[in-house]
């Protein structure tokens, strides 16, 4: 048994099988909570605190599931070529839109650690939570936050993203696919942007394209930050 919990593939099934079980769920359930992403995370939780299996044994065949993140980002171009006029059509209300929640994602961060009396490190954990995971690592080690929570952070804003955009967007009325794509991939990243695919080839391109611009404004935004740290 220790020999097939050791190997990389046990942590690849269990991820994937995880995530079969998660869309399976939603299939039959059709409800917005019942994220397959989130429900994967759970039943991994649970199994691997039930089996005694350690984050460094699971890590062994996890981590080459990483590895596909950047791949699978890169292929959003893309839906985002097939989109291009509707980009060049509105690319002021685009780069507006990405700049604004941008700068209201890093001072909302600042100020509710400030009313909660949260420490420098943890606020500056905090601050990358709206944007992709590698780009927001980076951005936290060189504001001097703690990476792991920063992940955290990132994972638990892209799931609550894609489970309550689809509830939020019927809620306020939102009729166009170029502001819906936007306000979903400037607040909840990659995940969000998962989920605004399966609304929409439009939604998901919008997407893909407020999600690399906030990933470079937030890079801005910290290294002007940094200077007065």
């Amino acid at each position: 048994m220790n020999e097939i919990i050791a190997s990389p593939l046990f942590s690849i099934f269990l991820c994937i099988i995880a995530y079969k079980i998660g869309l399976l769920i939603q299939q039959k359930t059709k409800l917005a909570v019942a994220n397959p992403l989130l429900i994967a995370i759970l039943i991994v939780i649970v199994f691997l605190s039930a089996a005694g299996i350690s984050l460094d044994q699971f890590n062994q065949g996890a981590s080459f599931i990483s590895m596909f993140l950047t791949p699978a980002t890169c292929m959003l171009a893309l839906s985002i070529y097939r989109q291009a006029d509707k980009l060049k059509k509105n690319l002021i209300p685009i780069l507006a839109g990405t700049l604004v929640g941008s700068i209201v994602s890093m001072t909302s961060v600042m100020l509710l650690c400030n009313v909660f009396q949260l420490d420098e490190a943890m606020a500056y954990s905090l601050i990358p939570k709206s944007v992709t995971t590698p780009i927001a690592m980076d951005v936290s080690a060189s504001l001097g936050g703690i990476v792991p929570i920063t992940i955290a952070a990132v994972i638990i804003t892209g799931i609550i993203g894609a489970v309550l955009a689809p509830t939020l967007i019927k809620v306020f009325k939102i009729k166009d696919p170029v502001v819906r794509g936007i306000a979903i991939g400037t607040s909840s990243h990659a995940l969000g942007t998962s989920k605004a695919l399966e609304i929409g080839e439009v939604e998901g391109a919008m997407s893909g394209i407020a999600l690399g611009l906030c990933g470079i404004i937030t890079v801005i935004l910290s290294l002007v930050l940094a200077l007065f740290l």
